[in-house]
């Protein structure tokens, strides 16, 4: 059984935390996030760590410890070096542009399709077929690349669509399948 929780989150220098009551503010180098934790679990700063402990052995309280402290690590590694989430559009004749901060996508569709960035995100394009989304947030840059690809998905004849740069995709054979 997993025990991510007992582990202590190192805090590096720049970074301040604080908490109050069921709430934790983490303050770095590339921005400021707050969050609310669950009331149970308790969080303690020590010298350059954090502590996540859990009042019982409870299902319950086992569960949030755990998250409580996946959340809390993934707060001060945002505001230290940030997420990135790449995104590959493969097919002929797909390809996205800059316009200003918004992106138009062409994929097939009857229109381009137009993605504005949210607040606290960033995309770039290296190239025509690649989008790069990056952020101080993991949960916000990770919604925010599925909800891009949710756009159009590759199917799985030909792989063409919008996908993740490190997603395998099984390819079927079709139906001549010789």
């Amino acid at each position: 059984m997993s025990r991510i929780g007992e582990n202590p989150i190192p805090v590096p220098d720049g970074v301040e935390v604080s908490i109050k009551d069921d709430y934790v503010k983490v303050k770095g180098p590339k921005g400021e996030l707050e969050k609310q934790v669950p009331r149970e679990i308790i969080i303690e700063q020590n010298d350059n760590q954090l502590r996540v402990t859990r009042p019982t052995e409870s299902k319950k309280h086992r569960a949030l410890h755990g998250l409580t402290r996946s959340i809390v690590a993934n707060m001060v590694q945002g505001v230290t070096e940030g997420f990135t989430r790449t995104l590959d559009i493969q097919g002929v004749g797909y390809r996205a542009t800059q316009q200003g901060d918004k992106i138009s996508l062409s994929i097939g569709l009857s229109h381009p399709v137009i993605i504005e960035p949210e607040e606290n995100i960033n995309i770039e394009l290296p190239s025509n077929n690649r989008i790069v989304i990056n952020g101080i947030d993991k949960e916000q840059v990770g919604d925010f690349a599925a909800r891009i690809r949710r756009l159009y998905p590759p199917e799985p004849y030909k792989g063409k669509g919008i996908k993740y740069m490190d997603e395998k995709l099984r390819k079927k054979v079709g139906k001549a399948g010789k």
